[in-house]
């Protein structure tokens, strides 16, 4: 285990959580939970049928791990009632009736929905966080929380992050570790947007990868170098992304827009940029879209060698984490860990 994650586990186990698991039907999701118990890095409660759950995972601990059935639930009546009033109003674009015409229909949809009903323990103050993904859609795990827990004060755009563990001593990342956005949610936003994924981003790196923020915008342009103003306009985009960051967090370290290169070697970013603070010297790093930012820290991955812990999902009101279908045991203690940081 890399030293950034023991750090991270370690800080988890100090706050005492409670985490949510919406999917008790996946045999990972329970090994993990009960591993996280096991450990102290979080108080689990795993959504589903306690008998169920048992007989399909023999031989896993799950001594203190708290098993929620919805069905049964004292609370589940309550938990309706906070979806039908947050809901209230809006219609279904495909029926074109309401979503939810009672409280009776909301309690229908979120027992068949175990993700909106950890959202709703999550709103309802009686959990810390959520974590969701493992046997379901990012869209699944994303729907309740812009639906339920929304977005944080001063926040306009969900978006993720991957925090990138180099696998060795790195010359070109003293810190052993960056912060690479938005990779996985917002396809290609915009000025405004991008520089909601820069702010959220710095939080990241300062509140789970422990560093102190030094955010570069990138592109294929250094400081007007490049020009795609026939093309795609991206450049001015990234431009006018800068420009905003740096208005809505003044004391924020962020620069922009770089070429890679410019960002992380100090040789090329004083030949390139020698004003900028943030030139060859950059840990935390915002892709103009999602193509560059997908391709980027898989690139990374596979090529570096670089341990990609995500996608961290960033500005909901409480933390919401997705799993990738694809993960294991380890990845779902390691994003149980993150959320629960992210709760502090």
């Amino acid at each position: 285990m890399s030293k950034v994650l023991e750090n991270i586990i370690s800080s988890a186990k100090a706050l005492g959580k409670t985490i949510v698991l919406p999917e008790g039907e996946d045999g990972r999701v329970v090994k993990a939970g009960a591993e996280c118990v096991k450990q102290g890095i979080a108080k689990i409660v795993l959504l589903g049928n306690p008998d169920e759950i048992k007989k399909n995972n023999e031989g896993v601990d799950l001594s203190g791990v708290q098993i929620v059935d919805p069905v049964t639930n004292a609370k589940t009546e309550s938990y309706a009632e906070i979806l039908f009033k947050a809901r209230e109003g809006k219609i279904n674009k495909k029926t074109n009736l309401p979503e939810y015409a009672t409280v009776e229909d909301a309690k229908k949809s979120i027992l068949k929905d175990y993700t909106m009903y950890g959202a709703l323990m999550l709103k309802a103050g009686d959990v810390d966080g959520l974590v969701s993904g493992a046997c379901h859609s990012t869209a699944n795990t994303l729907r309740p929380g812009l639906q339920v827990i929304k977005t944080a004060p001063g926040v306009n755009t969900i978006s993720s992050s991957f925090v990138m563990i180099a696998p060795c001593e790195n010359k070109y990342n003293p810190d052993g570790v960056a912060v690479f956005a938005d990779c996985a949610i917002n396809i290609e936003p915009d000025a405004n947007q991008l520089a909601d994924i820069a702010i959220s981003s710095a939080d990241t790196a300062k509140n789970i990868a422990n560093i102190e923020p030094r955010v570069a915008m990138l592109s294929f342009s250094t400081k007007g170098s490049g020009n795609d103003d026939k093309y795609f306009k991206s450049v001015p985009k990234m431009q006018e992304a800068t420009k905003i960051a740096k208005e809505l967090a003044p004391n924020l370290i962020l620069d922009g827009e770089f070429q890679f290169d410019a960002a992380v070697p100090p040789e090329v970013g004083k030949l390139k940029a020698p004003d900028s603070k943030v030139a060859g010297n950059a840990n935390v790093f915002v892709f103009p879209n999602i193509n560059a930012g997908n391709i980027g820290y898989k690139i990374a991955q596979r090529f570096g060698g670089y341990l990609a812990l995500g996608p961290i999902c960033q500005g909901f009101a409480k933390p919401i984490n997705d799993l990738s279908r694809g993960c294991s045991v380890d990845d779902v203690i390691a994003v149980v860990a993150i959320t629960a940081l992210q709760s502090k």
